[in-house]
């Protein structure tokens, strides 16, 4: 399938809007952490939420016609995204100003916080599910996609906690960093699962069943027209191997290990702690990119040739 930045930008700063949110959230109800922090924060979450959203109408031909695309709630995963996502905001949004306007209310901020991480969870399992119910598209059809969703955006929210912490709510920040640790070495071994299925698959349709002609050797030589059509552009990357090979390496460096190091190197320290969320953010861009990549679409079985 061919990588849509504007979807690789939602899905990501949602992730990570969403990992936040939920890291904060759970600080909330430890107790402990300072209102206006977690305002702030909660402020923060919103502005990743909102910059995602912002990015998913680059996608759309009409975005004028945006709201059509929650008609199809009953059936469409997609459809219930478009309605989880800003009720899901309108939560965080909530329980910020919880927060900031009524600090004294302990048990309303609680109550909001709930209620927006059993969105924020719902919101997850929309998203990954938009790709994981198709089931022609086997890379994606497992239950490993809506889990390294939740994996990979829960442990970027983290690290962003922790570096957020370490400018607002110092005290908190050691204890954001482990969890953010152990977050990490599970999405990325989640993610590294799915790698490693993917690689094991084998195509269900061959030119053979497409064509319904049994003979050992078919070959493609034209794809029946002369030049490109929406069939090639958005079923295949059009990369060459090395591009696909240099983000998978990105995955493998950018999403733990090379974050882990910074973070366990950090000691509370801001600039790393920064340092170590952007660039793990840099490995969820290779990573969001090569979940797309690796996408083999059956209908690229007829354009395999152009006269």
């Amino acid at each position: 399938m061919r990588p849509a930045w504007s979807v690789i930008l939602l899905t990501t700063l949602l992730g990570a809007g969403q990992g936040l949110f939920l890291a904060l959230v759970a600080l909330d109800a430890a107790g402990g952490a300072g209102q206006g922090f977690l305002a702030g924060g909660a402020a923060l979450a919103l502005a990743l939420l909102g910059t995602g959203l912002a990015a998913s109408f680059f996608h759309l031909g009409r975005p004028e016609r945006a709201w059509r695309s929650a008609a199809m709630w009953r059936t469409s995963w997609l459809s219930r995204e478009v309605i989880v996502l800003p009720a899901f905001m309108a939560a965080v949004l909530a329980w910020g100003a919880a927060h900031y306007l009524q600090p004294g209310e302990r048990a309303l901020a609680l109550w909001l916080g709930g209620a927006g991480a059993v969105l924020c969870l719902a919101l997850f399992l929309c998203t990954g599910m938009i790709y994981a119910c198709l089931k022609f598209l086997q890379e994606w059809h497992s239950a490993l996609t809506p889990l390294n969703y939740l994996l990979l955006g829960g442990a970027s929210g983290l690290t962003l906690a922790a570096a957020f912490a370490a400018l607002g709510s110092p005290g908190h920040a050691g204890m954001l960093s482990a969890a953010a640790l152990a977050a990490g070495a599970l999405a990325w071994g989640s993610r590294l699962a799915a790698l490693a299925r993917n690689a094991r698959l084998r195509p269900r349709s061959t030119l053979a069943t497409a064509i319904g002609v049994k003979h050992p050797n078919i070959a493609q030589k034209a794809q029946g027209f002369m030049g490109g059509s929406f069939n090639t552009r958005e079923f295949f990357h059009g990369r060459p191997r090395e591009v696909v090979r240099a983000a998978r390496w990105a995955l493998v460096a950018l999403v733990f290990p090379v974050p882990a190091l910074l973070i366990a190197l950090a000691a509370g320290s801001a600039p790393l702690l920064w340092a170590a969320f952007l660039l793990q953010y840099v490995g969820l861009l290779a990573e969001r990119w090569l979940f797309f990549a690796e996408a083999r679409h059956p209908q690229n079985l007829y354009y395999q040739a152009i006269s």
